[in-house]
C-alpha cells in the first residue's frame, strides 16, 4: 500500500538568474510529521509556496494523492484539505477569535444571495454549527479562554494557534507549518508542539514544518529532510542528523555534536 500523501518531483524555481530550487525531489507520507531544515536562502519557504500553489515551479511536477496538481492555485489546494500556515501569523486582527474561526469554512450558506433571501433558516443553522465547531477546536486546543478576544490582541504563541485552529475548521489533510516556533516563549511553544502531536496522533494530521529550532523539531519530526542550495542534502531521523558529517559542516554546525 502507498502511503506517500505528497510527492514533489525535479522542481526547479528560479528568481531571475537565482536558482531557489534545483532538480528538488522529495515525499511527505500520510499522517507523518515531516521536518523540513536547512540554511537561510536553502529554498525551504520556496518549497512551501510551490507546493501549495503560491508559486509557480520552472518545471518540475507536485503530486497530492497521486493527482498532479502542478500550477494549481493555494485556494483550490485548500478546497482539497491542503493548507499552510506563515511565520507571521495571518490573522483578522479586528476580529474576535472566535470569529476568526467562523469565517473559515467555505461555501456557507450565507454567503449566497439565493439563502439570504428565501432560506434564512438555513443559515442559522448552519452558522450555529460552525459556532459549535469552533467551540470544540478551541477546547482541542486549550484556548477556548480567547474566544472573545481581539486576535490583533494574542501574543505570538496564541497567534500560531489561532492558526491551527483554523486548519482544524476545515479537517486539513495536510497542513505546512512555516517556523511555528518564530518568536514564541517556551511554555506556549510546548503547548503547540503537544497540539500538534494530538492532531497528529487522534486526528490524523499530516504535517511538515519548517523550523530552526533543532530541539522542537527532533521532538516532533520522523522524518527531517536537510535541504542545501535547493536540493535535498539529507533524509532521516535527528539522531542520523547529528551524527552525518556532510550535514554538521554544510549547516547545523560541529556545537550539535555532544
Amino acid at each position: 500500500m502507498n502511503d506517500t500523501l505528497v510527492t514533489v518531483k525535479n522542481i526547479v524555481k528560479k528568481f531571475g538568474g537565482l536558482v531557489a530550487l534545483n532538480d528538488c525531489n522529495l515525499d511527505i507520507k500520510e499522517k507523518s510529521i515531516t521536518g523540513i531544515i536547512g540554511p537561510n536562502g536553502s529554498g525551504k519557504s520556496t518549497l512551501f509556496n510551490v507546493i501549495t500553489g503560491h508559486m509557480k515551479p520552472e518545471s518540475g511536477s507536485v503530486y497530492y494523492n497521486g493527482i498532479d496538481i502542478t500550477g494549481f492555485e493555494s485556494y483550490e489546494l485548500f478546497s482539497l484539505g491542503m493548507l499552510r500556515t506563515f511565520q507571521i501569523a495571518h490573522e483578522f486582527s479586528h476580529m474576535t477569535v472566535l470569529e476568526n474561526l467562523m469565517v473559515i469554512p467555505g461555501n456557507q450558506k450565507g454567503e449566497s444571495l439565493i439563502y439570504s433571501l428565501i432560506n434564512r433558516k438555513k443559515i442559522k443553522e448552519e452558522d450555529e454549527e460552525i459556532i459549535q465547531k469552533a467551540f470544540e477546536v478551541l477546547k482541542f486546543l486549550k484556548i477556548d479562554h480567547l474566544k472573545n478576544e481581539l486576535a490583533g490582541n494574542l501574543s505570538g504563541g496564541q497567534k500560531k494557534l489561532l492558526e491551527l485552529a483554523r486548519t482544524m475548521m476545515v479537517d486539513a489533510k495536510i497542513v505546512f507549518l512555516d517556523e511555528v516556533g518564530a518568536g514564541v516563549n517556551k511554555t506556549l511553544l510546548n503547548d503547540i508542539a503537544d497540539s500538534i502531536l494530538r492532531l497528529n496522533k487522534e486526528k490524523g494530521y499530516t504535517f511538515c514544518m519548517i523550523e530552526h529550532d533543532f530541539d522542537l523539531i527532533s521532538k516532533l519530526c520522523d522524518p527531517i529532510i536537510v535541504l542545501a542550495e535547493g536540493s535535498v542534502l539529507f533524509k532521516g531521523t535527528a539522531s542520523e542528523i547529528r551524527k552525518n558529517e556532510e550535514v554538521i559542516e554544510s549547516y547545523l554546525g560541529r556545537g550539535l555534536k555532544k
